[in-house]
């Protein structure tokens, strides 16, 4: 079977969300939801840690490109994260304290991954 260029995309994406997942989960957050869907809006993670939901933007790149991952997080992004969170909001009213964040992700070929929590971005 021929691989496309967007396979490996998405690989790395799923590949970054499992990896934020175990980072979070190592650090106290209890995840909620993965790849939750509103709309035409996507969030990776959702996550809850101290009383207060996470809404997490994972962003994931090889070592070998020019850029750092959290600079792909752009403003149409950020509108489709706050967008999202609105939704999961109305069907979970409980929540009273929210934070969005970004996990960046950069992989290096035969070296451990660097991973970098960007608490409370909004």
């Amino acid at each position: 079977m021929e691989k496309k260029q967007g396979d490996s995309k998405q690989s790395t994406g799923r590949h970054g969300e499992e990896l934020a997942t175990e980072y979070l989960a190592a650090r106290g957050y209890r995840l909620l939801a993965r790849n939750w869907r509103y709309q035409r809006s996507e969030i990776d993670l959702i996550a809850a840690k101290d009383h207060c939901i996470h809404f997490i933007e994972v962003k994931t790149l090889h070592g070998n490109q020019f850029s750092m991952p959290e600079y792909k997080v752009n403003k149409a992004k950020l509108r489709m994260l706050k967008a999202g969170a609105e939704g999961y909001l109305l069907q979970h009213p409980e929540w009273k304290w929210i934070q969005f964040d970004i996990v960046a992700i950069t992989l290096f070929p035969h070296q451990p991954p660097d991973i970098f929590l960007i608490a409370d971005i909004s």
